[in-house]
């Protein structure tokens, strides 16, 4: 006789927090707690520097220099749902929207911008899966980077799903909603185009 499967128990948020912070570098992605990839240099050159490009102008109250506007987090975990806890590389909210920053853990204000730096062993978590929940909860902006191909995404939602609305690759310039006050060279985002190719230096 075989007894039927036992449902799997879906993770939440508790479970996440009962990791040691020291070795909490997990999602909750569909119910299932997940590893995130370990980030190659590639990744975090591309996170920081998207994280510098956004946060200049606009991590501020709008009216001071540059647009403003805006919070600026890295590696937050945010709760968009009971089963769905990430840790986007790099996410926005709106000051109009989100007047402090949060104080609890995770984060349940949702983000009115994403940006996910794709790494080659987990892509399809951030193409397709934790897209389609971005898409469920309505956040308004999602970016995706790509430090394999170096290129940027930039994907707007509605109603029937997200809507491309700009992609560049090496040697491109984008301005890309919400941040059209500002002209991304996307080449720059991956490492300066010059870098490559400079020769080292003989101090002898």
């Amino acid at each position: 006789m075989t007894l039927p499967a036992r449902p799997r128990r879906h993770a939440t948020a508790a479970d996440l927090l009962a990791i040691p912070e020291a070795e909490r570098f997990h999602e909750i992605i569909d119910g299932e707690l997940v590893p995130k990839a370990m980030p190659s240099w590639s990744h975090g050159r591309a996170q920081a520097r998207m994280t510098t490009r956004v946060s200049d102008p606009y991590d501020r109250p709008p009216g001071r220099r540059g647009p403003g506007g805006w919070w600026f987090v890295t590696e937050v975990e945010i709760a968009l749902e009971p089963d769905q806890v990430y840790r986007p590389d790099i996410a926005g909210w709106r000051r109009e929207r989100l007047a402090a920053p949060p104080t609890e853990l995770p984060v349940r204000a949702r983000p009115d911008w994403v940006c996910e730096v794709l790494s080659p062993s987990n892509a399809s978590n951030d193409t397709v899966k934790k897209l389609r929940t971005y898409h469920r909860c309505q956040v308004p902006h999602y970016w995706i980077l790509d430090p394999l191909h170096e290129t940027l995404t930039i994907l707007r939602w509605t109603e029937g799903g997200y809507l491309l609305v700009a992609a560049g690759g090496r040697g491109d310039r984008v301005r890309g909603e919400p941040f059209e006050a500002i002209e991304l060279d996307v080449s720059e985002l991956f490492g300066d185009e010059d870098e490559a190719g400079e020769p080292e230096k003989n101090d002898t």
